[in-house]
């Protein structure tokens, strides 16, 4: 049996107190935050010092000043926090079903997942499923996330991963901004003004060699950090988007982008699933795997 001391489980009480006195900057903001007096809060904080045996702030002339050791175990006690209060608020939520916190790329998000989530729901009445948007690379060890879908390859740090589908790219433009032209060359292609994703900075150049022809690229394009911004502005005629055909299918079938006439070049990553493999796998994952390898199945003849 794994018996935890004491000394080194502090009340849930002395960590808010000590976490509001280090965000806030003082014990007084602290105590208005938590609705506690100040004397209480600094009650708390010096208790916590006691119990750990060792000085968590300088006290000169009224004021705390954190000392280093306070500066690197706030990481900790916040992460620590988040993750109580998460697990509580899925409790709280869903008690019988079970709840999937999910990191998704933003417009993967809108055009192709969001459609779909509501033939998961259906299908599994009792999980409640959080969603949020993330683009930047993050630690399951500090975000509260049960899984994440982004795109590249199976090296997500300590997790376990699961292919979705492959990516393939088309030029696209708006036919107003070829203003009668037309391009049949990749020299004429590279010398337009193309719109660069900010996490995909060899596109353009992958692109082009996978078409049998490197030509210099100038400096003219443009560098967005989405998708849906790169298509809103090939829509309104700024440049030459090169897009995921699956993303750029509404606006090809409505006409307000026009695909360049070269073939669809595989981009050398992949959508993939990740979660972390130092958590147990809980049924609403397990569930949403299953569902989401079943969509990507249905979908591989004619879409991605």
């Amino acid at each position: 049996m794994n018996l935890r001391p004491r000394r080194y489980l502090p009340s849930i009480q002395q960590l808010l107190a000590f976490e509001a006195v280090m965000r806030s900057g003082s014990s007084t903001a602290a105590a208005e935050e938590l609705g506690l007096t100040q004397s209480t809060v600094s009650r708390l904080v010096q208790s916590l010092e006691e119990q750990l045996g060792s000085p968590l702030f300088h006290r000169r002339r009224k004021r705390l000043w954190p000392s280093e050791l306070a500066t690197g175990y706030v990481a900790e006690v916040t992460r620590a926090l988040n993750i109580i209060q998460h697990a509580s608020m899925q409790i709280a939520v869903n008690p019988a079903g079970g709840t999937l916190s999910l990191a998704i790329l933003p417009t993967f998000g809108t055009r192709w997942l969001a459609p779909r989530l509501k033939d998961f729901l259906s299908c599994h009445p009792g999980i409640s499923l959080n969603v949020s948007t993330r683009v930047p690379r993050f630690s399951f060890g500090t975000e509260p996330f049960d899984a994440v879908i982004y795109y590249g390859h199976a090296d997500w740090p300590d997790a376990h991963h699961q292919k979705l589908f492959d990516e393939s790219h088309i030029a696209c433009v708006a036919s107003r901004f070829l203003q009668g032209r037309r391009i049949s060359g990749l020299d004429e292609v590279a010398a337009l003004t193309l719109l660069h994703l900010e996490n995909r900075p060899t596109a353009w150049e992958d692109w082009f060699s996978a078409q049998g022809h490197a030509p210099r690229l100038g400096s003219g394009g443009m560098m967005m950090d989405q998708f849906s911004m790169i298509i809103q502005a090939a829509i309104q005629g700024l440049g030459v988007a090169l897009l995921p055909e699956y993303l750029a299918e509404d606006e090809l079938r409505e006409g307000r982008l026009v695909a360049l006439p070269f073939p669809a070049v595989r981009a050398g990553g992949a959508y993939m699933l990740a979660w972390p493999d130092t958590r147990q796998m809980g049924r609403p994952l397990a569930a949403f795997r299953e569902w989401l390898a079943g969509q990507c199945d249905h979908d591989r003849p004619n879409g991605p």
